[in-house]
């Protein structure tokens, strides 16, 4: 099959209206597919990777476990309790785990490589560059979460160390969060991230089904891998849909019986006073927990610089599409643009993390957008990939994948909504 080519055309940046054009890119993936560039790949398609079935779980549970952690107590509080927050967290799994086979159906037909290139090429221009502006702004909204987290902790271990009781008044300016943050920031985290290159390194019930609801975002906070879950498929021994199923389903219920256990004990605990960092629920001078903040510190440390290379490389490809300039330029501007990307990047992440104390409410609208990647755009794929199909497959089997990519899109965008409406109208406006 001859290469189809994605992103040529600058000046079309809606969906592809050419049926057969998608029809012969959204064949099924067991039809051959020419490589992408002499050499990439063999004729038989996407090149064979070295990741094996194993390796491929413990990358995916590796990529869905972080900070969310921290706050799934409070989204059980949020939802109103154990059996809620279980009952919750089970109905989206099934939902979830649909996301991430689709993602892979979609990057083996296309033969592209990662998430808004399967986006791209499936959904056409317009929704490619609306899913790139999101990827940006989730990594943004996440870089602010873990500078907020290292304030959390770092406030634990200071007290620990000070031998300050809880509350006390009066502290030395160099034990005040903004200085600790700040200070952090500018000799650890900076640093790594100038490089070009990222190789180196008590019992509630719920007040309404409202109130379930709420703790939707803090769940898709939770279990978003679907952004690196395109080029983890494409780099499996066999990336074959079927067995990508398996190594998704395998590594969701990992996830989510680590998320549960965390959130079953945090909330049993404190129960409805948990603080949204479960964490901050613990005394200063317990020892054992204040170990556990600080390897919480060291992987933030080190995931801060690896987000923020991923949200740097999608502002940098808007930019260059944008001024419609060669990626191969010369090194000393792509240095100086970096270096001013950098810093911009990194001293607004630290100004917001100063000003906005509560991790909740970060999480809460960077949740809002996790739900556009496991719910919206695998499910806009979904509608595109069956458009192209529709007159090959049967009647039936085509209006229920598409009725599911409907449903897919819709669960999307009502959580997105529901998050925005409450950040604008009760945290903004209260």
């Amino acid at each position: 099959m001859a290469q189809v080519s994605i992103n040529s055309d600058l000046g079309e940046w809606g969906l592809s209206t050419d049926s057969g054009e998608r029809a012969r890119l959204l064949q099924s993936p067991s039809v051959d597919t020419a490589p992408k560039s002499e050499g990439e790949a063999p004729p038989g398609g996407l090149g064979r990777g070295t990741t094996s079935t194993l390796g491929a779980i413990f990358i995916v549970v590796n990529a869905c476990l972080g900070a969310g952690l921290l706050n799934f107590p409070a989204a059980f509080s949020t939802a109103g309790g154990v059996a809620a927050g279980i009952t919750l967290q089970m109905a989206m799994l099934i939902f979830i785990i649909s996301g991430l086979v689709i993602l892979a159906y979609c990057s083996q037909a296309s033969n592209e490589r990662t998430y808004q290139e399967v986006v791209w090429a499936v959904c056409g221009k317009l929704t490619g560059v609306l899913c790139e502006v999101a990827i940006a702004t989730y990594t943004f909204g996440t870089c602010i979460a873990f500078l907020i987290i290292i304030g959390d902790q770092q406030d634990k271990i200071i007290a620990v160390m000070a031998k300050e009781p809880e509350g006390a008044g009066g502290s030395p300016w160099y034990t005040d969060r903004k200085f600790t943050i700040s200070l952090t920031a500018f000799l650890f985290i900076l640093p790594l991230s100038i490089p070009r290159e990222i190789g180196f390194q008590k019992y509630a019930r719920p007040a309404s089904w409202i109130a379930v609801f709420n703790a939707m975002p803090t769940i898709c906070f939770g279990f978003q891998c679907h952004v690196s879950s395109v080029p983890v498929f494409n780099s499996m021994r066999r990336p074959e849909v079927k067995t990508w199923g398996g190594v998704v389903t395998a590594a969701m219920v990992i996830a989510l019986a680590v998320y549960m256990g965390t959130g079953i004990c945090g909330f049993l605990t404190f129960g409805a006073a948990v603080d949204p960092d479960v964490l901050l629920s613990y005394p200063s001078e317990d020892m054992a927990v204040a170990v556990a903040r600080a390897f919480i510190i060291l992987s933030v440390l080190t995931s801060y610089p690896i987000l923020h290379f991923c949200g740097r490389a999608v502002v940098e490809g808007l930019w260059l599409r944008y001024q419609g300039m060669p990626v191969e330029e010369d090194v000393g501007r792509e240095r100086r643009r970096r270096v001013l990307q950098t810093l911009v990047w990194f001293l607004l992440t630290l100004l917001l993390a100063l000003f906005i104390p509560d991790i909740g409410k970060v999480i809460s609208v960077i949740g809002g957008l996790a739900a556009c990647f496991i719910f919206v755009f695998p499910g806009l794929c979904l509608i595109q990939a069956k458009l192209s199909e529709m007159e090959e497959v049967k009647p039936a089997s085509w209006w229920a994948m598409v009725s599911y990519g409907v449903l897919l899109v819709t669960l999307g965008a009502f959580i997105f909504g529901q998050t925005t409406a409450n950040t604008i109208f009760v945290d903004l406006l209260a």
